[in-house]
């Protein structure tokens, strides 16, 4: 029997909600903060945020090189399950590499109180689409399955639209990530998804940090197995979301309120694309190459308190020359982000006792 959401959590996954892709919190001797994890966790609950993913690109996939992939789950389910109380709240745990692997880690995220499962492209980079797909089916036999489409800047690579349609047909899919970092490829995603007879219950999530308002707001007008469909991105499961996160909820709230008439709410949503836009490329080390984009998302947890450094598993991974500035630029340039300061200065001694 193919494993699904409780009724409660798929409405919330289809509503759509607020899901930041969450770091890793090191000492400086690249060792895991079990202090500073769980306050993260904590001020995701606080913030708003209706789920976590955990073990994913932002966590960094070499947790699983260091033994720390069991752990850093674990810290986050329990805090979820001190914290969210009766509230639906989506936890997602991320599997890569082959089949056995993503199978073994897949167990494990069940095992823990998980969810479902965010399966990245990343661990298969030669496999054809059938290997792919079939690793997605054998996963999807633990948990159900949410797809993703990385960017080839950090690992990922180019998937069709016909590899779309046939995710959405697994029984075990239930939402899919976009994250190519390219308009073509998203519209392919959405266009696959849709082509699907399950497309209806396949949620979209935007994962394109550059264009996170763009996604949000746009009515996806293509074709279903029908006719004419128009499909919305229902949130965020995003890296940047990882920082700024209470502000990441107030923007969904005004898209979510905007797509019902609201149109004070989508001038305001409007209003936030540029600077999101911008805060993203100085987080994500645009100049850079995205060399430093963990690294940048650790910055602006240390310049709130959060963490104590931007220490990554990879020694010779950190901030670019000039990111550290350029992120305090934007900070400074833009009030919603500054806003979010206050909130996480009052939290810190709950969420750092």
């Amino acid at each position: 029997m193919t494993p699904a959401l409780l009724p409660a959590t798929a409405g919330l996954l289809h509503r759509g909600t607020v899901v930041p892709a969450h770091p890793l919190a090191l000492d400086a001797g690249r060792r895991l903060d079990e202090r500073r994890q769980r306050a993260l966790t904590r001020y995701y609950l606080a913030a708003g945020a209706g789920g976590v993913a955990v073990g994913v690109h932002t966590t960094q996939f070499a947790v699983r090189d260091h033994g720390l992939l069991h752990a850093v789950l674990e810290l986050a389910a329990e805090e979820v399950g001190r914290g969210a109380g009766e509230r639906p709240f989506l936890r997602i745990a991320g599997v890569c590499g082959p089949v056995r692997q993503a199978v073994q880690e897949a167990e494990t995220a069940r095992e823990l109180g998980y969810d479902a499962v965010l399966v990245s492209p990343a661990g298969l980079p030669e496999a054809d689409l059938d290997a792919l797909l079939d690793r997605s089916a054998a996963v999807g036999e633990i948990l159900p399955v949410i797809g993703f489409y990385l960017q080839e800047g950090v690992g990922g690579r180019y998937l069709p639209r016909a590899y779309w349609r046939r995710l959405a047909d697994q029984e075990s899919t239930v939402a899919v990530k976009a994250a190519p970092f390219d308009r073509y490829r998203t519209l392919e995603l959405v266009q696959g998804v849709t082509e699907s007879d399950r497309g209806a219950d396949v949620a979209l999530y935007t994962g394109n940090d550059d264009s996170i308002v763009a996604d949000l707001l746009t009515p996806y007008h293509v074709s279903g197995p029908t006719g004419p469909v128009v499909r919305h991105f229902a949130g965020g499961l995003l890296g940047h979301w990882a920082v700024w996160t209470r502000s990441a909820v107030r923007l969904l709230d005004d898209v979510h309120a905007a797509r019902a008439g609201d149109q004070g709410a989508r001038r305001r949503a409007l209003a936030r694309l540029a600077g999101d836009t911008a805060a993203n490329a100085a987080v994500y080390d645009v100049r850079g190459g995205f060399a430093g984009c963990i690294a940048g998302v650790h910055e602006v947890l240390r310049r709130q308190g959060l963490f104590d450094g931007t220490w990554c598993l990879d020694p010779a991974e950190g901030l670019s020359p000039g990111q550290a500035e350029e992120i305090a630029r934007v900070h400074t340039a833009y009030p919603w982000l500054r806003e979010e300061d206050t909130f996480v200065t009052e939290g810190l001694a709950r969420w750092l006792p």
